[in-house]
């Protein structure tokens, strides 16, 4: 995992569903012109809580690579939802807590279903494209 500086920046995440449910009653609304609204969820979280908490749902220590910060990269991001609470009724209802619980589990079923050895011919020789990982 690279972490671009040393961390310390916030990040506000928001799970998908979450976010569709934003857009969706968005586009619903019967208003001619609403502006901007923003969709997101305003829980900052450092970029290096997001790691320990990774580590933690994963059972594992990541290797992390750190680089150097961007100079127009924002040290915080986090989004005012004032208007789609206003307009919209809508606020994020996942933590990120749950939104990674709930990722990390889509992944896991997707790699169980692709652990099947596929392979194709190159140069003549049949090569492993995923490898199965013992259990």
């Amino acid at each position: 995992m690279t972490i671009y500086g040393d961390g310390s920046q916030t990040r506000s995440f928001c799970y998908v569903a979450d976010t569709v449910a934003g857009l969706r009653k968005l586009m619903e609304l019967d208003a001619p012109d609403t502006g901007p609204v923003n969709i997101g969820n305003p829980q900052e979280i450092t970029i290096s809580e997001l790691v320990e908490t990774l580590e933690e749902l994963l059972g594992a220590t990541l290797e992390i690579c750190h680089r150097e910060l961007p100079t127009d990269d924002p040290h915080r991001r986090r989004p005012d939802i004032g208007r789609a609470k206003e307009l919209l009724g809508w606020r994020p209802t996942s933590s990120l807590r749950e939104g990674l619980r709930a990722t990390v589990a889509w992944f896991s079923e997707e790699l169980q279903r692709n652990t099947r050895a596929e392979r194709a011919v190159v140069g003549g020789q049949r090569i492993p494209l995923m490898v199965e990982t013992p259990a």
